[in-house]
């Protein structure tokens, strides 16, 4: 699982092998997860793991990480097994995901990796889980819309998020387009707002 071409074969499994192959695999991440999570190769087994297995292996095997939810969310190879954890999973089997990232909303809509994982939970998670994450991004709008990695957030609001957040948005910008348009970061932010906003809004 670990070596360079040695995991590919593993993830074939995963993909092609039987339910009993398939569970047999899953046996053996046994007590593995998080260390695997945080490697290059293993991570990519994971991931293909967790799109295999059963709804009762996949959060078994998301339950491993709990404890070090930031800690892989801000790793290169861990953050893409907690996206997939959030892409696979039942969103009320993951609240512990959710809990820790609503601890730092700010900080890891800020992060090249926790932006990324900020986005995920805004697609896949219930409107109690996203509420309250939204209403952080919400009183950070300002200097997020300026930040190199949390422009990508708030854009991400205004492309799929509901009416009222792409309005609480495009109201708080309201009156700085210019200099916003000028920013480096923001300026990709003032796109996205007349692109996605209603016609009204947009006069």
């Amino acid at each position: 699982m670990t070596d360079v071409f040695g995991n590919y074969v593993i993830q074939k499994f995963f993909e092609f092998g039987t339910m009993e192959h398939r569970l047999a695999f899953a046996q053996r991440l046994r007590g593995n997860v998080l260390n695997l999570a945080l490697q290059m190769y293993g991570c990519r087994v994971i991931q293909k793991g967790l799109e295999s297995v059963d709804t009762e292996t996949q959060i078994e095997m998301a339950k491993e990480l709990e404890g070090n939810i930031v800690k892989c969310i801000e790793d290169q190879n861990g953050n893409h097994v907690i996206q997939k954890c959030i892409e696979c999973c039942n969103p009320k089997a993951i609240m512990f995901i959710v809990s820790d990232v609503l601890k730092q909303v700010y900080h890891l809509s800020t992060h090249p990796y926790g932006c990324r994982v900020i986005q995920r939970i805004l697609e896949h998670c219930d409107t109690e889980q996203t509420s309250p994450i939204l209403e952080e991004l919400h009183r950070n709008t300002d200097r997020l819309v300026q930040d190199q990695y949390g422009n990508y957030v708030i854009q991400h609001v205004l492309e799929h998020g509901n009416p009222e957040d792409k309005s609480r948005i495009i109201n708080e910008l309201k009156g700085r387009l210019l200099i916003l348009s000028q920013h480096k970061f923001a300026s990709n932010v003032v796109e996205k707002c007349v692109t996605h906003a209603n016609r009204q809004e947009r006069a």
